[in-house]
């Protein structure tokens, strides 16, 4: 039932920011509310990488696991996940990457979810509506962190 959906232009490339968002190891170093993360199985099918992973994320003394299937698709710059197993009901989740005319790139982000739970709903779905809305700037700052600050677009 909530959904996020935002469109931002930064200034790194498509490949860049692609490289960025399939690195899901590094989420923890910098992402809001990703405690952890661990990728269970990694393989190739057609040129597309799948993976299947463990994120946990918290909350004050809230804390939560969940698996998904993440499709990485480098040719076409997107990445589509897919949940499997935790707390909610269902998530969908996916990423594309576009050249923006005259440099850089729109990262395109969309999340779908529900909790199973309407009182983990109550407590977390707030915190994470938020948080949600704090990924592109989180995924931003990381890309200045690793490529350096690139030129305003």
């Amino acid at each position: 039932m909530p959904k996020f959906e935002t469109t931002r232009r930064v200034s790194h490339s498509p490949e860049e920011m692609y490289a960025l968002v399939a690195d899901v190891e590094k989420y923890p170093e910098f992402l809001p509310l990703c405690e952890a993360l661990n990728v269970r199985s990694r393989r190739e099918r057609d040129g597309r990488e799948i993976l299947v992973a463990d994120m946990t994320v918290g909350y004050k003394a809230i804390r939560e696991t969940f698996t998904t299937q993440v499709l990485l698709t480098p040719e076409a710059n997107t990445i589509d996940v897919k949940y499997l197993d935790g707390p909610f009901r269902y998530l969908t989740n996916e990423w594309k990457f576009v050249a923006a005319a005259g440099g850089g790139s729109d990262v395109e982000f969309f999340i779908d979810y529900e909790f199973k739970s309407r009182i983990l709903g109550a407590l977390m779905g707030t915190m994470f509506d938020r948080a949600f809305r704090m990924f592109a700037e989180a995924f931003e700052k990381r890309a200045d962190v690793i490529y350096g600050p690139a030129n305003p677009v």
